[in-house]
């Protein structure tokens, strides 16, 4: 009686929502569709929203509830104080406090851009941001209701396995060794156990994957394609401890790869950029779990590297550089790009300091770009990467960190100077007429002009080569970005834009850049309608592939840096973010000028992750845009 009068008074909708008090959406879209009878009868019971008492019953985040309270008072503002309250009691709701309907779906979980903002108000980002993970459980905690003999696993991996099930009703379902280890219950693509090692052979000399993408069954058993979970697998070797570096890390869903390879309580050191309460809470939850922020001390700057350092137990170790986020959504239709290197071994007792380095210096510059956080936890695991032989890794360190940078008796160690320093080194001259070609997910504010930047400082270090200086004209310049009809034909439709943080305010000041725009195409790689996270740079003609680099790396200053022009001071290259990638060159990998970019007999091709040649935009397209996602 009480809930249908409830309905009458403040047209709620009738149909109750699946997950009732595990509901973790916080998309006002959502809450026009579905009546919340638990968040409507505590509105109804205060007097305004400033005096509503969370119960303690609950199963919900608590943070996420006071969201979806908000917007349960704003779409039925009646329901507060069950109707009698004198309306100008209430408390008036800004605009503001509801996050853009979008941003809460899932899969556009990655709308909140990995961009620095011009403003420092995040607020409508951080909440959606919470929420997906807390969704993530509600759908999981469904699920197993549905199944109760699967072992569902969720962000409860975070609670001790001596701890009763019943004691994660607000979690979701404890990792317990008791659980039958039903991983295809879990996550949609499970490759066969055991073929890793196997798969990685096959991928020399380049060892580029892409992963999997759900809704493209071709991708499933492509060779060049992989899962997280194949990065565990045992057939690269024992888990004894391991380093994951992202931005955005989902703990539970990370949590649950390793539950299901058999790593649960192996240590692991989380660094991440953004916060989640998960993040926060994860040590006292699981003990073998360290996860550390990292702050950014320049404006407007993220950690947005992706690295992982696995280390075994025969001493050996092994580095993956990847374009994905550690959550669910980048790992599912998106294009993402990885590098797996060989495994590592230890170097012989008693070697020389400079015994097993590469021939691209990778261990001498990844021990500098670890050295730049200044953090105490990754001490062990330079100490660990100095007695590891890198001599099997062939392709060079590209790296961006945050601060002021000046060159180095060995060159510039960061940005667009560095990637400029290798190709000036090790890159085949270059035909101007070779265009540099970028792709990115995210562009950010480049300037008035072509000039303004990309001619200027990007173009000035990306055209480099090993030929005498002399007089050189500019190359051409390209940029893929997927288009709106991109989008709008991808295997989510425009929530597969997510991952696109390319915003119009930013857009309007750059309209220039559309004459160098061009389509994502990807029918070769079966992944023209998933969207690409991935982030690429490189140079072709008619004779090969030049040089190819995979970064987590968007088109922006933030990223590769801006010269200073003014003062006299200040240090003349100023980065914002953290970033990493990898340099693919074919002098270092196969004694050649050029990559095959088709098969010959003496080497594969390059496993372009698009389509060559590339097409430009029709004159009626526009590059996709976050707004089409909020409006």
């Amino acid at each position: 009686m009480e809930n249908s009068k409830r309905k009458m008074n403040s047209n709620v909708p009738t149909k109750e929502c699946q997950y009732g008090a595990d509901c973790y959406r916080v998309n006002p879209v959502h809450f026009r569709e579905y009546s919340h009878p638990h968040i409507e009868n505590v509105l109804a019971k205060a007097p305004s929203l400033a005096e509503v008492k969370i119960p303690d019953h609950l199963n919900t985040n608590k943070s996420v509830f006071e969201e979806q309270l908000k917007i349960v008072s704003k779409l039925y503002p009646n329901l507060q104080g069950d109707s009698n309250i004198n309306p100008e009691k209430k408390i008036k709701m800004n605009d503001t406090d509801v996050p853009p309907s979008s941003f809460a779906l899932s899969t556009t979980s990655a709308c909140k851009a990995e961009e620095p903002k011009a403003s420092s108000s995040t607020s409508v980002n951080k909440n959606p941001i919470d929420a997906l993970f807390a969704e993530r459980r509600a759908r999981m905690q469904a699920a197993q209701r549905d199944k109760p003999t699967c072992a569902a696993v969720s962000s409860a991996a975070m609670q001790p396995e001596a701890e009763s099930s019943a004691s994660t009703s607000n979690t979701g379902i404890s990792l317990q060794q008791s659980l039958p280890r039903d991983i295809n219950a879990y996550f949609p693509v499970v490759a066969p156990r055991g073929h890793m090692a196997q798969k990685l052979a096959a991928a020399a000399p380049y060892n580029f994957f892409l992963t999997t993408i759900t809704a493209s069954k071709p991708t499933h058993t492509e060779p060049l394609s992989i899962t997280f979970q194949e990065l565990l697998d045992a057939s690269l070797g024992q888990l004894e401890s391991s380093v994951q570096m992202n931005f955005m890390v989902d703990i539970g869903w990370l949590l649950a790869h390793y539950f299901f390879a058999g790593y649960e309580n192996v240590p692991l050191l989380v660094l991440y950029g953004d916060e989640t309460p998960e993040l926060r809470m994860v040590t006292k939850k699981k003990p073998n779990v360290t996860a550390v922020k990292v702050e950014i001390k320049t404006p407007f700057g993220v950690h947005h590297s992706k690295m992982g350092l696995y280390g075994y137990r025969d001493g050996s170790m092994r580095i993956v550089i990847s374009t994905a986020n550690l959550y669910e959504d980048d790992w599912h239709n998106r294009t993402q790009g990885l590098w797996v290197s060989p495994r590592l071994p230890a170097v012989p007792d008693g070697s020389d300091t400079t015994y097993g380095e590469s021939v691209t210096d990778f261990r001498v510059n990844l021990l500098a770009y670890l050295e730049a956080y200044k953090l105490p936890h990754l001490q062990p695991w330079m100490a660990r990467i100095r007695k590891t032989d890198f001599s099997d890794i062939r392709v060079c360190l590209v790296a961006s960190v945050p601060g002021g940078h000046v060159n180095t008796p060995k060159g510039p160690l960061w940005g667009h100077p560095r990637l400029g320093h290798l190709l000036a080194r090790h890159a085949a001259p270059v035909d101007d007429s070779c265009p540099l070609v970028a792709q990115s997910s995210s562009i950010g504010s480049l300037g008035p002009t072509p000039e303004s930047w990309v001619l200027a400082e990007i173009m000035a270090s990306f055209r480099k080569d090993s030929a005498p200086v002399g007089i050189r004209r500019l190359p051409g310049f390209r940029m893929i970005y997927p288009s709106y009809s991109n989008v709008r034909q991808s295997h989510d439709g425009l929530l597969g834009g997510g991952c696109l943080p390319y915003v119009r305010a930013t857009n309007v000041k750059q309209e220039w850049l559309k004459d160098y725009l061009h389509q994502w195409c990807s029918r070769t790689r079966h992944r023209n309608k998933a969207m690409p996270h991935i982030k690429t740079y490189c140079r072709w003609s008619h004779r090969g592939l030049y040089w190819f680099l995979l970064t987590s790396a968007n088109l922006s200053k933030a990223a590769w840096g801006v010269y200073n022009k003014t003062g006299r001071f200040e240090k003349p290259l100023r980065i914002n973010s953290y970033e990493i990638g990898v340099l693919f060159l074919p002098k270092l990998l196969l004694d050649e000028n050029f990559f095959p970019m088709e098969a010959n007999k003496k080497h594969p091709p390059f496993p372009m992750p698009y389509d060559v040649p590339i097409v430009p935009y029709a004159p009626e397209d526009t590059p996709f845009l976050m707004d089409y996602l909020t409006q």
